[in-house]
């Protein structure tokens, strides 16, 4: 079932320019969607450093426990990614369909099935026939190119309405290098730990260990503090990955993650996973509005990211802004059920710049028409202060509309 295009997408795409040592193909498996790509191969030239961060939850895919296991290696050279089916809660049956998977793309790349990578995203609980997946393999290794990056956001998506790509240029030891990104999600949005499924590769020289702690710590204040409906999916799923070709033009290799060559680098993955993990929260299913939540004066910062989730996790809030509501005692209430430090008599409200509560109560100027002006805007942003200390979060959310109530009662059929 196709959905208009979120009103909340970008209004241009930006240009991908290729990473060196990398190619991507496209194809149609029919998994589930009829007339449109559902399988995105992309090859490296070489072993690749990786790192990734999967799902927290109990219930993973086969394909979270594939990599998982891939992960300790280091090495990438082949990831392989569906759209139509999870490959969750499919027993013996989706085992065995990520060993024909990883079997194919290993024959049709020429490295072992340790060096791939596999994700899959759509209805759990269906098996799923790896056999159309791996009958394109071949095609698919043989007329991967350097370009593709838009076509291989597209192949990802399930109830997405547009393509999430993103890129970045930085130097490290004065080469450029470029850091691009892919992303799919619009449902089942809560990550822990992970994303729903993205992608990122670079063609800087930096060792895996380094890649892994820098993505785990750029993935905390991104695609950790996004939610549309707070449910996890078993299937999150973010891979970075660096070919190393730029050493070839004078890049440093990088083995510490604390190396001061790589501060440009740092700021420009975090600034990259952020801008992906808000144009998720901008295509939550339904969205008409994003929600910028931001809580500070929390005791720890650990304390306001939880407030500010129990915030942005509220239908009631969501609904809130939904209607253009600017309903304040909604966020007092998800404050107080947040089971963090606050104190009542302390608390500050503001949607956008308008201070709809202060010291506990509703601002002594308060304006109805400057608190609606503020709601009708396209971004929203909710500003709480506790007055308790220095701790502050982010978290990026989205209203909440019946057109999800929609999506979801026949995501199915």
């Amino acid at each position: 079932m196709a959905h208009a295009v979120s009103p909340l997408a970008p209004k241009t795409a930006p240009a991908m320019p290729a990473i060196e040592g990398l190619r991507i193909a496209t194809g149609a498996a029919g998994i589930k969607y009829k007339g449109r790509t559902d399988v995105l191969l992309m090859v490296c030239d070489r072993p690749a450093s990786v790192a990734g961060v999967f799902t927290r939850s109990r219930c993973p895919s086969a394909p979270v426990d594939f990599c998982r296991a891939n992960l300790s290696g280091g090495t990438l050279r082949a990831l392989v990614v569906n759209s139509g089916n999870a490959n969750a809660f499919t027993g013996a049956k989706g085992r065995a369909a990520t060993e024909e998977t990883a079997r194919g793309a290993a024959e049709a790349v020429g490295c072992t099935p340790g060096e791939v990578f596999l994700a899959s995203t759509g209805v759990i609980g269906e098996p799923l026939d790896a056999s159309k997946i791996s009958a394109l393999l071949p095609e698919l290794a043989s007329a991967a190119a350097p370009a593709g990056w838009a076509e291989a956001a597209s192949a990802i998506m399930t109830t997405d309405t547009y393509p999430k790509v993103a890129t970045r240029s930085v130097e490290i030891g004065g080469v450029t290098v470029t850091i691009n990104g892919i992303a799919k999600g619009a449902g089942m949005i809560a990550p822990d730990m992970a994303t729903m499924l993205s992608f990122v590769a670079t063609d800087a020289d930096i060792a895996a260990p380094a890649l892994q702690a820098l993505l785990s710590r750029a993935v905390e204040p991104s695609f950790n503090s996004v939610t549309v409906d707070s449910d996890t999916s078993t299937s999150d799923t973010l891979i970075l990955f660096a070919t190393g070709a730029a050493e070839a033009r004078g890049a440093p290799a990088i083995a510490d993650a604390g190396d001061e060559r790589l501060t440009a680098f740092r700021a420009a993955l975090s600034d990259l996973l952020l801008d992906l993990a808000r144009q998720v929260a901008r295509d939550g299913e339904g969205a008409r509005k994003e929600i910028q939540v931001t809580v500070e004066g929390a005791e720890s910062d650990s304390s306001a990211k939880r407030i500010a989730l129990s915030i942005a996790n509220s239908p009631l809030v969501k609904t809130a802004v939904a209607g253009e509501d600017a309903n304040w005692g909604r966020v007092v209430m998800a404050v107080g059920k947040s089971g963090e430090p606050a104190d009542r008599d302390r608390l500050s409200i503001w949607f956008g710049d308008v201070r709809v509560a202060h010291a506990g109560a509703r601002d002594p100027n308060y304006s109805e028409d400057a608190a609606s002006a503020a709601m009708r805007e396209s971004v929203i942003p909710v500003r709480v202060d506790l007055g308790l200390g220095q701790g502050r979060w982010t978290v990026y959310t989205c209203d909440l509309t019946k057109e999800y109530v929609a999506i979801n009662g026949d995501y199915r059929s």
